[in-house]
């Protein structure tokens, strides 16, 4: 049996694939992927395995946009930490799932059920689809305003005045329309999981770009995007083959 993780926490893979070697040393791991444009383009370009591992929350968003990108021939066994209600709807959809910390009897378990399991495209497919349907359900709430720490004051600033994010040593550098610059000590992924999508767009692993501040788009060399903002920017805006798709999506408000 050839299987894929999806995991974007590099222990919990390592964990993973350790549990999977005691169970089936005969279990062959093809690939670990860490995110949702490294699985799309992993999935596009090589055979699909037996079997999928995959988180729901990955750092670039969640990995039910992977489906929405390429099709999966191959059924999947997701991890989460999410409550019960969610649980259920796994339960009633007929798709297995690992609870976070994932224990060997659950994963032996999981692996048991899907060594019988009878792989029909169309069953798959509407699996997926009914699982994507009930997460879409849920309402997230975005931040409107930051308070930006600033020695013995706290600097409010309007999303609205967000013209990127941009990630220096780890730390959020945010640029506001009018110049001025503001430090967060969150990570872009975190930054990310605040901004409402459809505003901002997470362009690469070091921007994160107002829909406001775009300029224009340069067509670039294999298919890729620089994107111009209407502000300064350290370097250039670079959008990946696989995500120029997804991009231009976005902007036109698909």
């Amino acid at each position: 049996m050839k299987a894929v993780i999806v995991e974007d926490e590099i222990i919990a893979a390592q964990n993973l694939q350790r549990l999977i070697v005691q169970i089936n040393n005969d279990i062959e791991i093809l690939a670990v992927l860490q995110s949702i444009e490294e699985s799309v383009e992993w999935f596009s370009e090589n055979p699909h395995p037996d079997l999928v591992f995959m988180d729901i929350h990955l750092s670039d968003g969640s990995s039910f946009s992977i489906f929405e990108k390429v099709k999966i021939q191959a059924p999947i066994i997701f991890t989460t930490a999410y409550d019960e209600y969610a649980l259920k709807a796994f339960e009633v959809n007929s798709i297995d799932y690992l609870l976070k910390p994932i224990n060997i009897k659950d994963l032996e378990r999981a692996i048991e059920k899907f060594s019988h399991y009878n792989k029909t495209n169309s069953n798959n497919e509407e699996v997926i689809s009914n699982m994507l349907a009930i997460f879409q359900k849920e309402k997230k709430v975005y931040k409107s305003n930051f308070l930006i720490a600033h020695r013995d004051k706290f600097i409010p600033l309007s999303i609205n005045d967000i013209a990127y994010i941009y990630s220096e040593n780890k730390i959020a550098k945010i640029v506001t329309f009018d110049h001025r610059i503001f430090y967060e000590n969150d990570s872009l992924d975190k930054m990310q999981q605040q901004l409402d999508p459809q505003k901002f767009f997470r362009a690469n692993r070091q921007f994160i770009i107002s829909h406001k501040a775009i300029k224009d788009i340069t067509m670039w060399f294999d298919s890729k995007l620089s994107v111009n903002l209407s502000v300064e920017i350290p370097e250039k805006i670079i959008v990946s083959r696989i995500r120029a798709g997804e991009f231009k999506d976005w902007y036109s408000g698909k």
